[in-house]
């Protein structure tokens, strides 16, 4: 489960990088009920999403030349030097050199071997997300990428993770379940599968996305239907897991929908 108990290779931020800030955050205030507002003493268009007062993630305006509107996943990091040296090293590269944040800590974009597009956060005086595995925030993070055994090792390289396969149903493979370093299956954040079919046209790359929690999984996909989103697939029933589906924003941002299974 994800928590906001950071430790070094967990997910411990993410933002949305958007062509029309406004526009974005309306459909995010339809769909989940964030409200977005300044980050600290932040001004301009990189503002915090609030669910209930709690900051659940954040949103600014698409800047990067050729990039396209998604979700960007960081993960903490106690020496953010080294671990961008540990990427170079593994055959990634750096997209952003780290960087200050306000004097809140600092950041650095990266990029994985494949070309999955990650960060990394180093906190100073600002640890991360307020709110995570609850309805409305972030419960889970996913890697779409053409070869799973080489980003596994590259992840494993740079953040020390430990994966633990389960065979998808119906021979689709293997899906990688990830857990930080030296921490038990309870802290499971995220997973990995290779799904080369969906780059071979060359239109995409690689790439995180974000499952963000939800009561009702099929209520919270009708808001993204009337909000001008897209789904892509589901909603349907995934056994041991939940009711799912994978969803767009009106930008062309890919996010999931989860209603968690109840425990066993």
């Amino acid at each position: 489960m994800l928590s906001t108990d950071f430790v070094p290779g967990s997910p411990c931020w993410i933002d949305l990088g958007a062509p029309d800030v406004e526009a974005a955050a309306a459909f995010y205030g339809a769909v989940f009920g964030w409200q977005a507002q300044p980050l600290g003493d932040e001004t301009g268009d990189y503002k915090a999403f609030r669910l209930d007062g709690k900051v659940v993630g954040a949103i600014g305006r698409l800047t990067e030349e050729g990039a396209r509107p998604a979700w960007m996943t960081y993960f903490n990091t106690p020496d953010i030097d080294a671990t961008v040296k540990a990427v170079t090293h593994a055959g990634g590269s750096v997209r952003t050199a780290p960087s200050e944040a306000s004097g809140e800590g600092r950041f650095a974009q990266l990029t994985d071997p494949q070309g999955a597009q990650f960060a990394v956060w180093q906190a100073g005086g600002y640890p991360g997300l307020e709110l995570t595995d609850a309805p409305g925030s972030l419960v889970w993070i996913e890697l779409y990428t053409t070869d799973a055994a080489a980003a596994q090792n590259f992840y494993n390289t740079v953040f020390g993770w430990t994966g633990q396969d389960m065979e998808l149903p119906g021979g689709g493979g293997a899906y990688t379940m990830l857990t930080p370093k030296s921490l038990p299956q309870e802290r499971m954040f995220g997973g990995l599968m290779a799904v080369p079919e969906m780059f071979t046209a060359g239109e995409k790359q690689p790439y995180w996305h974000p499952v963000f929690g939800s009561a009702d999984c099929d209520a919270t996909v009708a808001l993204v239907r009337e909000n001008g989103g897209q789904v892509s697939m589901g909603p349907e029933d995934a056994e041991g897991v939940g009711r799912l589906a994978v969803c767009n924003d009106p930008a062309g941002a890919e996010f999931v929908v989860l209603t968690p299974a109840p425990p066993a």
